[in-house]
C-alpha cells in the first residue's frame, strides 16, 4: 500500500484554500487546511507533514514569520515550502529564499506550475533520503573491522546532524567513552574527532549541492551547523572556495577544472 503525501496549507482565502485542497486531492496528496499560522504550528508540535505550502499575506501571523518559526524547529526546520503571495517584489522574494524557502508561486498560478514544484520538491527530498540513508545490506559482517567502527559513527551523524550531536552523545550511542572514541578516530582517520565530525557534516553538504541544493541556509540546517558564518568559513576552509562558488561550478560544467583546482575528496557519508 503506498501512503498519500501529505500536505500542510495555510490559506485564509476560503474560496483559492477550497481550490487548492480540491487540486491537491485530485492529484492523490493528502491535505491538512489551516486558516492562520497559529493554527498551523498547533498542528506541528504534535504531527509532521511532507510539504507546507503557505499564503505570505495573512492576518495576526503571516507567511514569512510562520516560515521562520518552523525553521527554528528542528523536528520540522527540513520540511519543503512553498510561499504563495500576489505581490512579490525582488527584494522579498530574495529575502524568502536566503532565509531558507524552497520555492514560491504568484497568484494567479496554473495547476501544472504548483502540480510541478510540489513534486519536485518531494522527489528531490526523497533522494536525498535514499543517496545518504546507509543500506543495510552493503556491509560485510566481520567482527572488529576498522569499517564497521567507521560506518557505525557514520550511521549515528547522519541520524543526528541536525541535532547537533556532540562528542560524549556519540561516544555513549558507540557504548565507547570520549577517550576511546577520539583514540579510535585518530587511528582510522589521523583526525581528531571535532575535525572528523565538522568534515563529515561538509561532506553531507557537498553531497546535496552535488544533488542539486542551492541555498546555502538550507545546507546549514541540514549539516547541523551552528551559524551561517561558521559553515560558510569552514566550507571555504575545506573546499579552497566559497560555498556559492562551488555551487557555480556545478551549474556550470565547463567550470569544472575549479572542483579539481581545490583538491578534495568528497567521501561517501553512509
Amino acid at each position: 500500500m503506498r501512503f498519500k503525501k501529505k500536505i500542510l496549507l495555510i490559506e485564509d482565502d476560503l474560496v483559492l484554500g477550497s481550490s487548492i485542497v480540491e487540486i491537491l486531492s485530485f492529484n492523490n496528496f493528502q491535505v491538512e487546511w489551516f486558516k492562520n499560522g497559529a493554527e498551523a504550528l498547533m498542528y506541528l508540535s504534535k504531527y509532521t507533514c511532507d510539504l507546507i505550502i503557505s499564503d505570505l499575506m495573512m492576518p495576526t501571523m503571516n507567511g514569512e514569520e510562520l516560515f521562520l518559526k518552523i525553521r527554528k524547529e528542528i523536528k520540522s526546520n527540513s520540511i519543503p515550502f512553498i510561499v504563495i503571495t500576489a505581490k512579490m517584489d525582488d527584494e522579498s522574494k530574495y529575502s524568502l529564499l536566503e532565509k531558507g524557502a524552497n520555492d514560491y508561486i504568484t497568484k494567479p498560478f496554473k495547476v501544472k506550475e504548483l502540480i510541478y514544484k510540489i513534486r519536485n520538491l518531494l522527489d528531490f527530498k526523497l533522494n536525498i533520503i535514499k543517496k545518504l540513508s546507509p543500506d543495510p545490506f552493503s556491509k560485510v559482517t566481520i567482527n572488529l573491522s576498522e569499517k564497521d567502527f567507521i560506518t557505525a559513527v557514520n550511521e549515528i551523524l547522519v541520524k543526528t546532524l541536525k541535532s547537533k550531536i556532540d562528542h560524549a552523545e556519540l561516544a555513549k550511542r558507540l557504548f565507547i567513552s570520549k577517550s576511546t572514541l577520539d583514540k579510535k578516530i585518530r587511528k582510522h582517520t589521523n583526525k581528531n574527532i571535532s575535525q572528523y565530525i565538522r568534515e563529515f557534516k561538509l561532506n553531507y553538504s557537498i553531497k546535496l549541492i552535488n544533488l542539486g541544493e542551492k541555498n546555502i541556509q538550507f545546507l546549514v540546517n541540514e549539516a547541523g551547523f551552528n551559524s551561517f558564518s561558521y559553515f560558510c568559513t569552514s566550507f571555504k576552509s575545506y573546499v579552497g572556495m566559497s560555498a556559492r562558488d562551488y555551487i557555480k561550478t556545478i551549474q556550470n560544467p565547463k567550470n569544472d577544472f575549479e572542483i579539481h583546482k581545490a583538491n578534495i575528496t568528497i567521501k561517501d557519508v553512509s
